[in-house]
């Protein structure tokens, strides 16, 4: 009995394992859209078992990155215009509220928060721009867009973060996660393009320069135009039959 009990621990301390590194592998675009998760490829790069695989697998399809087939297998959830268009434009509306909230409740540490991840953003931004223009392979590249989001995702976590909604930071986290792949389209077909990626910088600045203001009004339309900058990018874009 306890060996049993020891077993099953162990299947679920590696499957949460497996989660975490199979959910950022799909985030990222490791796995492609649409992709077949394929067994012995997956037990190759997690180095564990069948059953910590099928937890994990059972988890992201809760999650709706991950889709059963009957009797082929799993799937990377699809992508589509439809599904880019309802999260971008409910993760714009929480992110505004988050902002709207923040400036009303948030103190001196976030306003500290603000500037510390903002400079830490800009100041990155000349590094990625010369590691691109350098990177040999994709996956290359990939590293260094996840560096630059990983920066990016800081900067509007500090700037939600002063609402202090646990609940209402959740589903902005739930709703960022699930961006993350489209958004990866959006940084692999523009983050080389300077005017865009310009654009985006002045997009921080100018947010930024608004929440420490204590613009309500301003900082909260800034903060969903530029959330729907990818969004707008992406659905004139042809990425449903690139995969």
């Amino acid at each position: 009995m306890a060996t049993s009990t020891q077993e099953d621990a162990s299947t679920n301390s590696f499957a949460g394992q497996v989660v975490c590194q199979l959910k950022q592998d799909i985030l990222n675009g490791y796995f492609a859209p649409g992709e077949k998760l394929r067994m012995a490829r997956l037990k190759e790069r997690y180095l564990v078992g069948v059953s910590p695989l099928r937890e994990a697998l059972s988890q992201l399809i809760v999650e709706q990155l991950v889709v059963v087939e009957n009797q082929r297998g799993f799937r990377v959830h699809p992508i589509s215009k439809a599904e880019l268009s309802d999260i971008y434009h409910t993760r714009a509306h929480i992110e505004a509220l988050c902002v709207r909230l923040a400036i009303e409740k948030g103190d001196d540490a976030w306003e500290a928060g603000i500037l510390a991840s903002a400079h830490q953003l800009k100041k990155a931004a000349p590094l990625l721009s010369e590691s691109l223009a350098n990177a040999n392979n994709l996956e290359d590249a990939r590293h260094s867009i996840t560096q630059w989001e990983a920066l990016h995702h800081n900067f509007h976590s500090a700037i939600t973060s002063g609402c202090q909604s646990p609940a209402l930071l959740d589903v902005r986290r739930g709703l960022y996660e699930k961006a993350s792949r489209y958004r990866n389209l959006w940084l692999k077909q523009h983050m080389v393009n300077n005017q865009v990626f310009d654009a985006n910088q002045k997009d921080h600045d100018t947010l930024m320069n608004a929440l420490l203001e204590r613009n309500t009004e301003l900082a909260c339309q800034l903060v969903y135009e530029h959330l729907l900058g990818p969004y707008k990018l992406l659905h004139n874009s042809e990425f449903e039959h690139a995969q």
